[in-house]
C-alpha cells in the first residue's frame, strides 16, 4: 500500500504544502504560507470541503439549468477545487484558469493532475492582465479567488477591474467572488458600490455572525445585469452544515449606505485578518 506523503515546495509566491486527509482517500489540502488555499478530493470532485467554496458551488448550481455547459474564467486557481467541480457538475463546459504561480501550477499539475478531457485549461498570468486582454462577451461566468497570502490584491479591488469583468461576461453573465472583511465593513462595503456602477443587480452571501460583525471571514459576493436566483440560493446555503444567509435588494443597499466606487489610484488590498481567522490545526 502506498501511503500519501505531505509534498512542501517553494513556488514564485510563497512556500506551498501538499498535505493528504487521512480521512478520504485521494483528498488533498493545499496551503500557501500556512493559509489554507484549496482542498480536492480527486475520487470526488463535486465534495466541496470549505465553507466559502462550497456558497461559491451554490451559485454555480443556480447560474443556469442543471447540466448545461458553459464558459467559465476563474482567476485565482489554486488546486483547482471549482474548476473540477464544474467539469463534474456541468460537464462539456470550457474553462480557462488564471493564476499568477507559476510555479503553483507545475506543482498542482504534477501531483494532482486534471482527468483527460476536463475542458480545462491553466494560464499562468497575472490575472488582471489577463482579464483585460480577454475577448468581450466572451464568458457566461466569471470566478474570483485570488488571494495574495490571505489579501485581495489592490488592482483587482477597482473600477477598472470591475469595468474589464462587466465587459468580458455576456449580457446574462454573472460574476462571483470570494472576498473577505470585518467589522465595520469598509473594504466590502466599497467593493459593493464599485459593482453596483457596472452591474443592476448584487447580492452577498455569508456567514450570519460575519454580517453581525462577530467576527471576520468570507463573503461571497455575486452581480450580473439579470436577476439573481436568490430564494434557491437561500434555501441551499440554509441547508448547510454552517449555514449562510444571503443579502439583496434594499437590504444590500442599506449595508453599502454611502460607499464610494473604488478608483485605481486609491485601491487598497482586502484587510489584514487577524491572527488565526484562516488558519488550521
Amino acid at each position: 500500500m502506498n501511503e500519501a506523503i505531505p509534498v512542501m515546495r517553494v513556488t514564485d509566491h510563497g512556500t506551498a504544502k501538499l498535505m493528504p486527509d487521512v480521512d478520504r482517500e485521494r483528498a488533498w489540502l493545499l496551503t500557501v504560507d500556512g493559509a489554507p488555499q484549496s482542498y480536492v478530493d480527486l475520487d470526488e470532485p463535486a465534495h466541496l470541503e470549505f465553507e466559502y467554496t462550497r456558497r461559491l458551488g451554490h451559485v454555480l448550481d443556480t447560474v443556469a439549468e442543471p447540466g448545461r455547459a458553459l464558459d467559465v474564467l476563474h482567476l485565482g486557481g489554486g488546486a483547482f477545487t471549482l474548476p473540477r467541480y464544474l467539469a463534474a457538475t456541468r460537464p462539456g463546459s470550457r474553462q480557462d484558469v488564471v493564476e499568477a504561480d507559476r510555479g503553483l501550477l507545475d506543482l498542482v499539475a504534477e501531483h494532482l493532475p486534471l482527468p483527460g478531457g476536463s475542458g480545462i485549461t491553466a494560464h499562468g498570468a497575472d490575472a488582471r492582465a489577463w482579464l483585460e486582454a480577454a475577448p468581450g462577451d466572451s464568458a457566461d461566468v466569471l470566478v474570483a479567488d485570488v488571494f495574495g497570502g490571505s489579501r485581495v490584491p489592490a488592482h483587482l479591488t477597482s473600477v477598472g477591474y470591475a469595468r474589464q469583468a462587466a465587459r468580458v461576461l455576456r449580457a446574462d453573465g454573472v460574476y462571483v467572488a470570494n472576498l473577505a472583511d470585518g467589522a465595520p465593513f469598509g473594504f466590502l462595503r466599497s467593493q459593493l458600490a464599485t459593482y453596483a456602477a457596472f452591474f443592476a443587480e448584487s447580492a452577498i452571501i455569508a456567514e450570519p455572525a460575519v454580517l453581525r460583525g462577530r467576527r471576520f471571514g468570507n463573503v461571497v459576493l455575486v452581480a450580473a445585469h439579470r436577476p439573481l436566483d436568490t430564494a434557491a440560493l437561500a434555501r441551499r446555503t440554509a441547508a448547510d452544515a454552517f449555514p449562510a444567509r444571503v443579502e439583496h435588494g434594499p437590504a444590500l443597499r442599506d449595508f453599502t449606505g454611502d460607499a464610494r466606487p473604488v478608483g485605481d489610484q486609491e485601491a487598497v488590498p482586502s484587510p489584514v485578518p487577524p491572527a488565526g481567522a484562516f488558519g488550521i490545526g
